[in-house]
C-alpha cells in the first residue's frame, strides 16, 4: 500500500471513529460475543463429560447433558443479541451521519462541483456501507483480540501440548489473514468507487430523463450506464475471486490446526505417539480439546468474514468526509428581518465558479430599492441567473459586495428567508394543483391559495380542470409550459416575502402566453423588491431599471 493510500486509510479510520462514537453498542456486542466464547467452552465441557459419563448411566449423563444444552441455548442467545445490539448501534450511527451529510449537502460551498446524483448516493448508499462496519466488523475485531486467549487458556488447562499446537498454527493463519486483507483492500476500494459512480450516474440520468428523451439520447445514455455497470461487474468479480482465495486459505489453516489437534489427541489417547510428551490424556480431556479447537479460530474467521465491511466503510468514509469538508462555514450573523422591504445593493460584484476559467459575472453594480423592479438582461452566459443564485447562497461571491438593507450578504449567506423564488424549471410534484402551490406555505388556507392562484392568472385553468383539487401526475402531464410557470408564480406569491426573484419566468412561451404571464407578474411585483433575469424585451418593459449584462462581458 503506497503512502497516499495509507493517508486515505488513516483519514477514513479517524472519520469513522468520530462518526460511530454516538452509535454505541460496540462494547455490549463485543461482550456478548465473548460470552458466546465462554458458552462454547461450556458446550465442549458438556460434550466431553457426557461422552465419559455414557457408560455410567443416565444419572451421571444428565448434568453434562444439561450443561451442554444450557451452553447451546446461551450461544444462540448471545449470537442473536450481539447481532441486534450491533444493528441498533449501526442504525443510530447511520441516522446521525445521514443528518450530517444531508445538512452538508444542503449547505455546501456555493459553486460546489458535486452533482445531485453523487450527493444522493452519499446520503443513501455510502452511509449504508457503514452498517456492516459498526454492526459486524468492530465487535468481531474487538472479540478476536480476546476470545482466542480465553479458548487457549481453557485448552491449556486440559492439554498444554494441544494449546501449543494451536499457537504454532496461529501464525501462518494470521499471515494468511494479513495477505488476504492486503489483496482485498484495493480491489474492494475500486469496486465500491465504481458502485458509487454508477449510483450517481443513474440518479443524475433519472433527473434529466425528460431532456434525454427530448433529444433522443436514450441509446447513448443507456450505453453509458451499461458500460458503467459492466465495469462494476468486472470489479465485483475481482473482489469475489480475492475473497474466494482468501477464505480458502483461511479455512485450510483452520482445518489443518484442528486436524493436528485431533491427530495428537487420538494418538496420545491410544499411546501411539512416536515421541514422548509430558502428559497423558484421558477420554474426557481429549474430547474436550478436540471439541474446543475449532472455537480458537472462530473469532478470526468471523473477523475475516466481516473484513469486506471494513473496506467498504473506509472507502465510503473517505467520500463522506469530502462531502462534509465541502460544507460552507456557519455564518456569524443571523439577521432579524423587519417587515420593511429592504434595499438590495450590488457593488462591483464578480462570480467565478470552482474549476472554471471564465467568470460567470464581472463588475456588476446596481441597487434595487424597496418596491422597485429590476430586470437583468443579456445573452446566455452573461451571469443573470448566477446573480440570483448568489442572493440565495448558491453561487460564490468572488469579488465585490452585496448588501441587503443593513446586512452584508457575505455575513448572512443567503436572503432565502425573505425571498420568494421562481426558477427556470418549476418543480411539479405528484398531488393536486393546490398542494403544489402550497409548497411555499403548507399552513396557508384554501382561500389564500385560491387568491394567489387568481393573481397568477390560473383561473381559466382551474375552471377547466375542476379547481385546486385537480390531480397532477408525477410528470405533470397535461400542464403546458405557461401553466407550470403560473403555478410556480402562485407558489412564490404565497410566501409572505418582501423580495421576489424570478429566473426566466417567460422563457419558451408563445406570444399570447407570455403576454398573459407578464401581466400576472406585474401584479405580483406590487409592494415587493423584485429582480428578474430575462431574455424577454417585453418582460423588461415592466421594470423600473434594466441592467444590461451583455455590455459587461
Amino acid at each position: 500500500m503506497n503512502s497516499i493510500a495509507k493517508d486515505h486509510a488513516r483519514i477514513s479510520r479517524a472519520y469513522l471513529k468520530e462518526v460511530i462514537a454516538v452509535g454505541g453498542g460496540g462494547r455490549l456486542s463485543t461482550s456478548l460475543l465473548l460470552l458466546d466464547t465462554l458458552a462454547a467452552i461450556g458446550f465442549a465441557a458438556g460434550l466431553a463429560g457426557g461422552v465419559v459419563a455414557v457408560p455410567q448411566g443416565v444419572d451421571a449423563l444428565l448434568p453434562w447433558a444439561l450443561l451442554a444444552g444450557i451452553s447451546a441455548i446461551g450461544r444462540g442467545t448471545c449470537a442473536m443479541l450481539a447481532a441486534r445490539v450491533g444493528a441498533g448501534g449501526a442504525y443510530r450511527a447511520k441516522t446521525r451521519l445521514r443528518r450530517r451529510i444531508v445538512d452538508a449537502a444542503l449547505h455546501r460551498v456555493p459553486g460546489s462541483a458535486a452533482t445531485t446524483g453523487t450527493l444522493l448516493s452519499a446520503a443513501v448508499d455510502e452511509i449504508d456501507a457503514i452498517d456492516g462496519y459498526v454492526s459486524r466488523f468492530l465487535p468481531a475485531r474487538m472479540a478476536a483480540s480476546i476470545a482466542p486467549l480465553i479458548v487457549l487458556g481453557a485448552t491449556a488447562f486440559a492439554s498444554p501440548i494441544a494449546a501449543a499446537i494451536l499457537v504454532a498454527t496461529f501464525f501462518p493463519f494470521l499471515a494468511a489473514m494479513i495477505l488476504a486483507g492486503s489483496a482485498a483492500a484495493d480491489a474492494s476500494r475500486r469496486q465500491f468507487v465504481a458502485l458509487a459512480r454508477l449510483s450517481g450516474l443513474f440518479a443524475d440520468r433519472i433527473g434529466a430523463l425528460p431532456i434525454v428523451l427530448a433529444f433522443r439520447a436514450e441509446a447513448r445514455e443507456a450505453a453509458a450506464l451499461g458500460e458503467a455497470a459492466e465495469d462494476l461487474a468486472r470489479r465485483t468479480m475481482r473482489v469475489l475471486r480475492v475473497a474466494f482465495l482468501s477464505s480458502g486459505a483461511l479455512e485450510f489453516f483452520a482445518a489443518l490446526s484442528v486436524a493436528l489437534v485431533a491427530i495428537y489427541a487420538g494418538f496420545n489417547l491410544l499411546g501411539l505417539l512416536p515421541f514422548p510428551v509430558p502428559e497423558k490424556l484421558d477420554l474426557g480431556r481429549a474430547f474436550f480439546v478436540l471439541a474446543l479447537a475449532p472455537e480458537f479460530y472462530a473469532p478470526m474467521r468471523r473477523l475475516a468474514a466481516a473484513y469486506h465491511d471494513r473496506q467498504a466503510a473506509e472507502t465510503a468514509a473517505e467520500r463522506l468526509a469530502a462531502v462534509e469538508m465541502a460544507k460552507a462555514a456557519p455564518f456569524l450573523v443571523t439577521p432579524v428581518w423587519s417587515s420593511a422591504v429592504p434595499t438590495i445593493r450590488f457593488e462591483s460584484v464578480s462570480i467565478r465558479y470552482d474549476g472554471r476559467d471564465r467568470v460567470a459575472a464581472s463588475g456588476v453594480s446596481f441597487a434595487a430599492h424597496p418596491g422597485m423592479i429590476v430586470a437583468l438582461v443579456g445573452p446566455s452566459g452573461s451571469g443573470k441567473s448566477s446573480l440570483l443564485h448568489l442572493l440565495l447562497g448558491l453561487a460564490p461571491l468572488s469579488e465585490g459586495r452585496v448588501s441587503i438593507g443593513d446586512h452584508d450578504l457575505a455575513g448572512i449567506g443567503s436572503i432565502a428567508p425573505i425571498a420568494a423564488w421562481m426558477g427556470q424549471s418549476p418543480l411539479i410534484l405528484p398531488g393536486t394543483i393546490g398542494s403544489n402551490i402550497a409548497l411555499a406555505d403548507p399552513s396557508a388556507s384554501v382561500e389564500r391559495i385560491a387568491e394567489v392562484a387568481r393573481t397568477a392568472g390560473l383561473s381559466p385553468m382551474l375552471l377547466a380542470r375542476g379547481g385546486l383539487g385537480a390531480v397532477i401526475d408525477p410528470r405533470g402531464s397535461g400542464l403546458s409550459g405557461g401553466e407550470r410557470r403560473r403555478i410556480a408564480l402562485a407558489r412564490a406569491l404565497l410566501k409572505p416575502a418582501p423580495v421576489l426573484l424570478l429566473d426566466e419566468p417567460t422563457a419558451h412561451l408563445d406570444a399570447d402566453s407570455e403576454a398573459h404571464l407578464i401581466a400576472a407578474i406585474a401584479r405580483a411585483c406590487v409592494g415587493r423588491t423584485t429582480i428578474i433575469a430575462t431574455h424577454s424585451a417585453r418582460l423588461a418593459t415592466i421594470a423600473d431599471v434594466v441592467i444590461d449584462l451583455g455590455e459587461r462581458t
